[in-house]
Formats: C-alpha cells, sequence, structure tokens
C-alpha cells in the first residue's frame, strides 16, 4: 500500500465534515439545593457547543 497524502487526509476530514466525529457526550453533575442529592444531565452535542453547555445553570 502506498503512504496517504497529508493534503488527501484534509481533503478527506472536509469531505466528512456533516458526520458524527463532531459530536461529543457530555455528563453534568446538578445538585439538587433542597436535599443536597446530585443528578447527572448527559447530552450529545456539537463540539463547537461545549463550553456553552457547561456555561448553562440548568
Amino acid at each position: 500500500m502506498a503512504k496517504v497524502s497529508k493534503n488527501a487526509r484534509v481533503a478527506q476530514r472536509a469531505a466528512n465534515a456533516g458526520s458524527g466525529k463532531d459530536f461529543v457526550k457530555v455528563v453534568k453533575s446538578i445538585k439538587d439545593p433542597v436535599t443536597g442529592k446530585y443528578t447527572y444531565k448527559e447530552m450529545m452535542i456539537h463540539k463547537d457547543k461545549v463550553a456553552d453547555f457547561f456555561a448553562e445553570k440548568k
């Protein structure tokens, strides 16, 4: 097998732009103020919106 050039890999990534590799699973723990117990919020979101997910309150 021949080597694949670096430029070919970049073009291939651009072709897969809408694939699922752009999404990540995030888990946020939320503490209940009354009981003190934790619940966990899990979501699959786009990797560019991770900071927004953790910045929001609930």
